[in-house]
């Protein structure tokens, strides 16, 4: 597999490149090496690269004398984390953009740094006025707007823990997630647009707090432009379709507060700063299997590795507009607040769907908002490259210096179409993989080096990664368990009141080492490549091969556009393969039988894995399941398939393209 020269970016130019002369390391590899076996040395350059500033300077950088399982990081510092993210460039530079945002139908507003630093010290002052203070759960149910940023901001300068939701979530969803969190205040919208129509929230945001009985204020932001629908004062409402008792039989009370009464209030003047190591947010998992769990991360920690990730793997420069597909409620979202604000850059929340009103609408907000730094998933690239009217006409990619993705393993098409047909051979893809519990990334590609499709450079510097065989031995060129050997600040601090799952999730198969559920790679050139969850691993006669590897196979073909592979129990090689595939152009389905096109595809794919790893069935449907970010959801279709639970779907963006495949299950 070749390599490609992004022909826009030169290395010596990066803010990577100029960190290791700075600091005194002699390349990238050194870097990482020192990084992990000297990390001390390493994270105190990395607080002062960001521009960290503490209001009680940190005695120890690390402090390990609980185990790596439970590091403490910036022993005994204290920081006001919202000064450091609004405040500072809001006196430097008060009029510079802090946020954009472009809501479904094309409407705008942007933010300045003084305007947020105002909004955000009337919010906080608020929510102290309704009683909320250091240590209480604000839960945020909203869509991508301009609030959802200032209401984590606010909840983050009185020392508040805040809880993003995913905006697609049903009352029961959003229900289950207070009840573990015990949050006091829900934040919500009373709906929002999508594909140019209203979508309710309200009335689900209240059953949600009827059914629990710690919230006592539900704040209601007006993003449909007709009042907050029951303003301040409401008291114990019960809204429609509510349940109006708690689960232990208690009658829920609860004021209903029009965020517009936040704003009015008098901005609050007394900014706290709080410990490095205290709690800043919750995020839950999507719990499509078993309980969510509460992801812990901290006041320093998140917002360190988030902007040291977007330094070091993004180039990311006071000067750039950052933008990522995804919803507040997946990490990407708070990441992209904290990690850009952290650098002074503008940050842009993007309401609408990817493909409405066409295909060629993330281009049209590339180019209205001057976008530097584009995030989106390789779901997403797929889809845009079977649309109509998908390549940005010329021009509107003016601004764009490099593309992120994230989410998923690639196949080869869609990466050389991004990067070649939309990108121009000038752009990096900067692939980065972690996850909610990492705060950040991993694996990265970094800017003006060579890249292969698909695949990443390698480890981003402070993670000490291995790729492990079935002996916890460290292996190459061969795919093993991807693990971590040293701790780092974004690591999440637990489970939510879970200590127990948090050890067992990914401490409990080798002594001291992180084993995260990816399945790893390092090819013959150094280049890394991630296979999918190993525990969507599919085991053949023995024979262990990932999904992507048939997805990759399936979508080679000229009829394919997508592709989902899951694992299903077959007597004779205990597992076999079953693939789901969606097409382009159904005309072409005219050519043949469905059962032809099966026999071919099912060929294709022995032709290029092998005759044994030939799938059982491939199937034929309309779409996808996904969640609203792009993810496929492999262990809900395999659940559906299979007949059994497939668990919380609120996360899915299609629930119907699951029935479909549940329609599709095998019997017998």
């Amino acid at each position: 597999m070749n390599t490609h020269v992004p022909i826009a970016y030169d290395w010596n130019t990066t803010r990577l490149a100029q960190f290791i002369a700075r600091y005194g390391y002699r390349d990238l590899e050194d870097l990482q090496l020192q990084a992990a076996y000297v990390p001390q040395r390493f994270w105190d350059a990395v607080v002062e690269a960001i521009g960290l500033d503490w209001a009680t300077p940190y005695r120890h950088t690390l402090d390990l004398a609980d185990g790596v399982m439970w590091p403490k990081w910036f022993v005994d510092g204290r920081l006001d984390l919202v000064d450091n993210l609004v405040g500072k460039h809001a006196r430097a530079t008060p009029d510079k953009i802090a946020i954009r945002w472009e809501g479904d139908g094309g409407e705008s507003r942007t933010i300045s740094y003084a305007a947020l630093a105002d909004e955000v010290a009337r919010v906080a002052a608020g929510l102290r006025a309704l009683g909320v203070g250091e240590g209480d759960r604000i839960a945020l149910y909203l869509p991508m707007v301009p609030e959802v940023a200032t209401m984590m901001l606010a909840a983050t300068r009185i020392g508040a823990i805040f809880i993003p939701f995913f905006s697609g979530y049903g009352a029961d969803s959003v229900a289950q997630r207070i009840a573990d969190c015990e949050a006091s205040v829900l934040v919500c919208a009373n709906g929002y647009f999508r594909r140019g129509k209203e979508v309710p929230m309200l009335a689900d945001a209240r059953a949600a707090a009827h059914a629990c009985g710690s919230v006592r204020h539900l704040v209601v932001v007006d993003r449909l432009g007709r009042g907050a629908e029951g303003g301040e004062g409401a008291g114990a409402c019960e809204g429609e379709g509510a349940s109006p008792a708690t689960a232990g039989g208690e009658a829920a009370s609860f004021a209903e507060v029009d965020y517009r009464t936040l704003l009015a209030s008098r901005p609050d003047s007394a900014p706290a700063a709080f410990p490095a190591d205290q709690t800043l947010m919750l995020i839950y998992t999507s719990g499509t299997t078993g309980k969510p769990k509460g992801v812990v991360h901290t006041h320093a920690g998140f917002p360190v590795k988030a902007a040291q990730d977007l330094l070091m793997a993004f180039d990311l420069h006071a000067d750039d507009t950052l933008m990522w597909v995804t919803d507040m409620g997946w990490l990407m979202g708070p990441w992209m607040v904290y990690g850009g604000l952290m650098h002074g850059a503008t940050i842009v929340l993007y309401e609408g769907t990817p493909d409405y009103p066409d295909a060629g609408r993330l281009w049209q907000v590339i180019e209205r908002h001057g976008v530097t730094h584009f995030g989106l998933s390789p779901t997403l690239v797929r889809l845009l490259m079977a649309a109509e009217r998908n390549l940005p006409p010329p021009g509107a990619l003016d601004s764009l210096r490099l593309f992120g993705s994230t989410g998923e393993a690639w196949n080869e098409a869609p990466w050389l179409w991004l990067f070649e047909a939309v990108g121009a051979s000038r752009r990096p893809i900067i692939n980065y993989s972690g996850g909610t519990e990492i705060g950040g990334g991993i694996l990265a590609c970094f800017p003006g080096r060579p890249q292969k499709p698909g695949a990443f450079d390698g480890p981003i510097p402070g993670m000490a990664v291995d790729v492990r065989d079935a002996d916890g031995q460290p292996v190459r060129e061969s795919v093993g368990e991807l693990t971590i050997r040293r701790p780092w600040p974004g690591m999440t601090n637990g489970f939510w009141r879970d200590d127990e799952r948090y050890r067992d999730a990914y401490w409990s198969v080798w002594p001291d080492v992180w084993v995260h559920g990816d399945w790893a790679r390092v090819d013959v050139d150094g280049y890394w490549f991630v296979h999918g969850r190993s525990d969507d691993t599919i085991k053949i006669a023995g024979k262990r091969v990932g999904p992507a590897d048939f997805e990759s196979a399936l979508v080679s073909h000229s009829l394919v556009t997508e592709a989902v592979a899951i694992g299903v129990p077959d007597e004779l090689k205990g597992e076999t393969v079953v693939c789901f595939v969606t097409v382009a152009d159904c005309r072409l389905l005219a050519r043949q039988s469905w059962e032809d096109w099966e026999a071919e595809l099912v060929e294709h794919v022995g032709h290029r894995l092998g005759k044994p790893l030939r799938p059982a069935r491939v199937h034929l449907i309309q779409a996808i399941p996904k969640t609203r970010n792009g993810k496929t959801v492999r262990r809900v279709m395999r659940s559906a398939y299979l007949g059994t639970s497939a668990g919380d779907l609120s996360s899915v963006e299609n629930p119907g393209a699951v029935d479909e495949v549940r329609a599709m299950r095998v019997t017998g």
